[in-house]
């Protein structure tokens, strides 16, 4: 099956799969579904629901395009969610936790702010 793979700093992406995925693994493993997403309407992005967009855009359940345009997302906000998982896990995308997390990778802020 192919991917739906966002290149970080820019929008290129490998081609559409042909067909669309009906299931895919979600961020615990089990499946999801189209009708499993959270709702287009969410305004509250518990880092479960950020962690199921990024699974069903990663695995071919949503193109990119479709999933901002669905969640009224940018571009750089959704990218900002796949980066934090790949770097942190699913916890990383607590919004309490970011600051930990900005200040971890850049050592010019210290820790003393």
């Amino acid at each position: 099956m192919s991917e739906n793979r966002v290149k970080y700093g820019s929008t290129s992406r490998s081609p559409r799969p042909a067909t669309r995925a009906s299931a895919v693994a979600g961020p615990g493993g089990k499946p999801l579904t189209l009708e499993d997403l959270p709702p287009p309407e969410t305004k509250r992005w518990v880092s479960r629901r950020k962690a199921e967009v990024v699974a069903a855009v990663r695995h071919g359940l949503l193109s990119l395009e479709d999933a901002c345009r669905r969640y009224n997302l940018s571009v750089e906000e959704f990218l900002s969610w796949q980066r934090l998982i790949e770097n942190h896990g699913v916890p990383g995308l607590r919004a309490t936790r970011l600051q930990d997390y900005r200040h971890a990778s850049r050592p010019d802020l210290g820790s003393d702010l």
